[in-house]
């Protein structure tokens, strides 16, 4: 299947993918972890919005569809609704400061009414076992290795966003899986619109 995007889809992407790559930029360089904790969580927090807002474009639908069939287990889940769960706590509970601050709970999560984003996310993976991943910075010549352990409990207890993933190697880790995701819609780079 193929698509075109029309003139405003192109808009939005050119818009969106100069906003990632510029943030993906800035978040992989090594002197960003030396800024404040505040600064480093207010870009992380950016380019998550920016990743689930060009996840809107439809092809991306079929791109998540097919990392399910072709690539390791969970990967999907990971670069679709893991990632959306996490710009969605960014979102609505716009009450933290830094990246090791962010938690949740049931109630708080579900505090209008059960059955959105972050409620469905947590109910389908408490409990899930530890999933492992590695990930190459050519630049650095260097292997990090990652693990994302999801919630033993969804309940009262509180869930700190740094036990499901550490902030540092964790957002360079997303930051590469959803670079692959959204490079799968690129035909050619360009000047910057």
């Amino acid at each position: 299947m193929e698509f075109k995007p029309t003139k405003s889809e192109e808009l939005f992407l050119s818009l969106g993918y100069n906003r990632f790559y510029d943030l993906f930029e800035e978040i992989m360089a090594d002197d960003f972890w030396d800024k404040d904790s505040h600064y480093r969580f207010s870009r992380v927090s950016s380019v998550f919005a920016v990743y689930a807002e060009i996840l809107s474009y439809e092809p991306f639908r079929y791109v998540l569809e097919t990392i399910k069939t072709q690539r390791p287990p969970m990967e999907s889940e990971i670069s679709g609704p893991m990632f959306k769960f996490f710009r969605n706590i960014f979102a609505h509970f716009p009450f933290f400061d830094t990246w090791d601050d962010v938690w949740v709970s049931k109630e708080l999560v579900n505090w209008q009414r059960e059955g959105r984003t972050i409620d469905k996310f947590l109910k389908k993976h408490f409990g899930s076992k530890e999933v492992k991943y590695r990930f190459w910075e050519s630049d650095k010549k260097q292997m990090t290795y990652i693990s994302i352990n999801f919630p033993l409990e969804y309940g009262e207890k509180k869930i700190y966003l740094k036990d499901i993933l550490s902030e540092k190697d964790g957002v360079k880790f997303c930051l590469i899986m959803m670079r692959q995701i959204l490079n799968t819609q690129v035909e050619s780079v360009g000047e910057k619109a």
